[in-house]
């Protein structure tokens, strides 16, 4: 759900997993669990990486709710 969406904001950004970590400050594999719903991102760790993808937290959660 949530990491379907953070995967595919990502693609569309043209970015691999290591760039996007970068970007975001996170650890690869972090970013990896959570694009494959293995762990949930905390709200802070949600505005990180969507801040690095440059879209708004609201715009992923609407199209899960």
């Amino acid at each position: 759900m949530l990491g379907a969406e953070l995967k595919k904001e990502r693609t569309k950004a043209g970015l691999s997993q290591e760039a996007l970590a970068a970007r975001a400050q996170i650890d690869r594999t972090y970013l990896s669990e959570l694009e494959n719903d293995k762990k949930s991102p905390t709200l802070d760790m949600l505005f990180r990486i969507c801040n690095a993808l440059g879209i708004k937290a609201s715009t992923v959660v609407r199209r899960i709710e």
